[in-house]
């Protein structure tokens, strides 16, 4: 399900949120860990100071031995890597070399806390990774350790899986309903109902409103049929919420706010499908506004996924020799 995952921490105790919950989700099959740390060079510095540079790299790896003792409490033994470079750019570039099923990382790292959602690094690498990811946010992560400092793995009560009524959708269930067993959690599935588009120049008629309210109704009896078919065959049988909404993101969001979920998985693409782009509409606005640790399961392979615009740009700007270069491979170089 999870054999491989890769972790970047940067030595941070905000990049360290996402380490408890590395351990609660590798607690269901076992999987292999990376933890991976980016020696970068100081903006500030016109030459590199080679013994400040061979330093850097000893206090590198130092940390990440202490790291993985740390893991080796929860029989979770860590594999270590230290890279040169820019950060963003390694993680990918190693990410997908390696070809990890997961990657997991904080939200925040050295840089600090900020008014985004996202540090320049995760936005960075969760746009162009096109692997699954767990992001977990860096605000409020205090409670990650143990009062005298050790680490711990997230006791998960309320897993949340949002579905849309689509076979690409539903792929996270195996993995929603295996974390949910193997933490005694609630698994909760939930569907917004969402009124359709009336092109309309003046108010609805009322025979209009009341084919409005029908085809709502139709949609709502319909998902309470396609959960009930979906709860004989999950274990542990998941509790079901139906929200009503004009806004699918924001219903979802708010209730994620409302409600103590601990985690919310999804698929990176629902109902609209193949896109070409790595997320829908509704995997983008979690990652982007969303209040709680997040899963998005990559459904699409690297090849399906269009370059950035930026990507493509760079690989027209190449030599003629690079050009014939995948335009996936030129731009992590």
């Amino acid at each position: 399900m999870l054999d491989k995952i890769l972790v970047p921490v940067d030595g941070s105790a905000l990049a360290e949120a996402v380490l408890s919950h590395v351990v609660a989700v590798t607690r269901i099959n076992g999987s292999r860990v990376t933890l991976l740390h980016v020696v970068e060079e100081n903006a500030a510095e016109t030459q590199i100071d080679p013994v400040d540079w061979r330093l850097r790299k000893t206090e590198a790896q130092s940390y990440l031995a202490e790291t993985s003792k740390r893991l080796e409490r929860f029989n979770l033994p860590a594999a270590q890597v230290v890279l040169e470079g820019p950060a963003a750019e390694r993680i990918v570039e190693y990410a997908q070399k390696e070809n990890f099923d997961l990657v997991a990382l904080s939200t925040h790292g050295q840089h600090g806390l900020s008014s985004w959602n996202l540090s320049s690094v995760a936005h960075k690498v969760i746009e162009r990774i096109h692997k699954s990811t767990l992001i977990v946010p860096a605000h409020g992560s205090a409670g990650h350790r143990t009062p005298n400092g050790e680490l711990y793995a997230t006791p998960y009560q309320n897993i949340l899986a949002p579905l849309d009524g689509s076979t690409r959708a539903e792929c996270i269930l195996p993995l929603a309903s295996a974390l949910a067993r193997h933490h005694n959690a609630n698994l909760i599935l939930t569907h917004v109902v969402t009124p359709p588009d009336m092109i309309q120049r003046v108010p609805l008629s009322e025979s209009d409103r009341d084919l409005l309210h029908r085809i709502v109704e139709r949609n709502r009896a319909e998902a309470h049929r396609y959960f009930e078919q979906l709860r004989s065959r999950l274990s542990p049988e998941p509790q079901i919420r139906i929200l009503e909404s004009d806004n699918v993101e924001r219903a979802l969001l708010k209730f994620v706010e409302d409600e103590p979920i601990d985690l919310v998985v999804l698929a990176a693409h629902g109902h609209s499908g193949h896109s070409g782009h790595p997320y829908g509409r509704l995997a983008a606005s979690f990652i982007n506004y969303g209040s709680a640790p997040l899963y998005v399961h990559q459904d699409l392979e690297v090849s399906e996924i269009e370059p950035l615009y930026a990507e493509r740009m760079l690989l027209n700007d190449a030599p003629p020799k690079e050009k014939r270069i995948n335009a996936h491979e030129y731009a992590i170089k």
